[in-house]
């Protein structure tokens, strides 16, 4: 099954930019007649036939469309440190996208190694998953902010961060979460958040939550949260 992103589709007749026309024509050979689907990011799932087949551009008919194409009973929301290694943030959005994810935040710690992220290349790695696991709906991806500018925005439904100070009072995401609902959870840096950095996400209402008896990796982290609300929510 071959599956392009179309996200500026209209009409019943859409022409693939030059890369992905490259992929279609010079990688997968396809040629007029072929079946493509398309998705737009924004819940629609196409069924379409290739019509021209050229050398830089391939032009497409579409021939069925599904709407809210197996949209999801809630939404979540990780703001996420980037990890030193930048390959670990890709696998977590990559196998995030897979499982079900709303909307990505990458956020700058007080302990975070790496401060600068290339959203370009992010958002890349989001897209190959989305046509890879055949999602109609594209994550959010919102541009690096820092700890401290992410909680002066205010975020619906219930909040909760993840840290591993064991003396203090947390719980399970089981504990805190109602199915279908709206969901924004903080996952620290290697090392973990500031006591400061706790302290503000608890005055602006985030609760504090465990995700076990083991010290996990920020993308373990992120991915055991987005697997749990996924399977609370099934």
């Amino acid at each position: 099954m071959h599956v392009f992103y179309t996200p500026d589709i209209t009409s019943n007749e859409y022409t693939l930019n030059e890369e992905e026309s490259r992929h279609c024509n010079k990688v997968l050979r396809l040629n007029p007649g072929d079946q493509v689907f398309l998705v737009d990011g924004k819940g629609g799932f196409y069924e379409a036939e290739i019509s021209v087949a050229g050398k830089k551009l391939v032009t497409l008919k579409v021939t069925q469309v599904q709407r809210e194409y197996q949209k999801r009973n809630h939404h979540l929301h990780i703001a996420v440190a980037p990890t030193k290694n930048i390959d670990r943030l890709e696998w977590f959005l990559e196998k995030a996208t897979e499982i079900g994810i709303d909307e990505i935040t990458p956020i700058i710690c007080e302990r975070s190694e790496r401060k600068v992220v290339k959203e370009e290349r992010l958002f890349k790695v989001i897209t190959s998953a989305v046509k890879q696991s055949l999602q109609a709906y594209h994550p959010i991806l919102n541009p690096a902010i820092s700890l401290s500018d992410f909680l002066k925005n205010e975020q619906q439904g219930t909040n909760l961060v993840a840290h591993c100070v064991a003396d203090e009072p947390r719980r399970f995401i089981s504990e805190l979460i109602q199915p279908h609902g709206r969901y924004t959870i903080l996952i620290g840096p290697e090392g973990d958040f500031s006591p400061n950095e706790i302290a503000s996400t608890l005055s602006r209402d985030f609760q504090p939550i465990t995700l076990g008896n083991t010290r996990l990796r920020t993308e373990t982290a992120a991915l055991a949260a987005c697997f749990e609300v996924n399977y609370i929510n099934r």
